[in-house]
């Protein structure tokens, strides 16, 4: 591909040990590759966007294995970049309810080494929207700073608190977002926690206020399974959520969500549209292990979402 993206994700690309029981010697995994980055990317490819992800990745066979997957994802290959180093990775345990417990082996990661100098601006300025997260920001003091470089660079900036308290108190997290939010197109903090830690919001609809008194444009509450404060454009309302047809792992689905909606969005489907597709394609990769590896099609997410209209 040579022209303009649809949405470009910039972020960290991790390897992904998966388990359905406690971490113990001889426990059974599944190895993925994840990251929300990649699931991001991957949710919007899926959802019929043209995708390019800003990632750093090692210059050796993993490096060159997690590539292919990027490519396997449907995701154009164009704004990667290989230099030497340790690739992060995360192991996760998921009870029976997909309820999920983290440990992190990212810390000088060669992903956490991505700067402003590795992305490529007529990109971030020719995309339909670009898309990161306070994950990124998060990550090392190179990769916040390509954060704020891609808000001032691109015309549709969408960004996600997701906010971890393993990586960055917070105070760092609610500084980021006070910072980039005059430069949102779009921003997706969850609620309770995301709207109370770092907007001091206690309800979707000052969160929403809140944010637009800081500049930002449009305004997506996530709810988790109960629905989503929809605030883009003109329209103001709640949207419910789908329910899962089968829950194992909880991992991805909000990034799926994101990816989703700013991908049919850049489409040009209307905020409701988008926002009910976003909630049948978070519904049905909850059915499966991992991050990306449950994403589903957008022919299955329109089903889905026709089903229960």
């Amino acid at each position: 591909m040579s022209g303009a993206f649809d949405v470009v994700v910039l972020g960290e690309l991790l390897l992904e040990v998966s388990t359905r029981q406690a971490i113990a010697d001889g426990v059974t995994a599944r190895l993925g590759v994840s990251g929300d980055a990649l699931n991001v990317a991957a949710a919007a490819a899926a959802a019929g966007a043209d995708v390019g992800l800003a990632a750093i990745l090692p210059d050796d066979d993993l490096g060159d294995a997690l590539h292919a997957r990027v490519v396997e994802l449907g995701i154009s290959d164009r704004l990667l970049t290989h230099r030497t180093g340790q690739q992060g990775l995360y192991i996760v345990h998921a009870d029976p309810h997909g309820e999920r417990e983290f440990s992190y082996v990212r810390g000088g990661s060669v992903g956490s080494t991505l700067s402003p100098d590795d992305l490529d601006a007529n990109a971030l300025r020719s995309a339909g929207a670009v898309v990161t997260s306070g994950i990124t920001g998060a990550i090392s003091a190179s990769a916040r700073a390509a954060v704020q470089f891609a808000a001032t660079t691109s015309e549709r900036f969408a960004y996600d608190p997701n906010y971890r308290p393993r990586l960055t108190s917070a105070a760092k997290a609610r500084a980021l977002l006070h910072t980039l939010a005059p430069q949102l197109w779009l921003a997706t903090p969850s609620y309770p926690r995301e709207t109370s830690l770092l907007l001091g919001a206690d309800s979707p609809r000052t969160a929403v206020d809140e944010l637009r008194s800081l500049g930002t444009r449009n305004v997506v509450i996530t709810c988790g399974a109960e629905g989503v404060h929809l605030a883009v454009g003109g329209v103001d309302r709640w949207v419910d959520a789908i329910p899962a047809p089968e829950v194992v792992d909880q991992t991805g689905a909000g990034d799926t969500f994101i990816g989703t909606f700013v991908a049919r969005t850049v489409l040009g489907d209307p905020p409701e549209r988008a926002a009910r597709l976003a909630c049948a394609a978070s519904a049905i990769v909850v059915g499966g292990p991992g991050g990306a590896s449950s994403i589903p099609t957008l022919e299955r997410t329109m089903a889905l979402a026709g089903r229960t209209s």
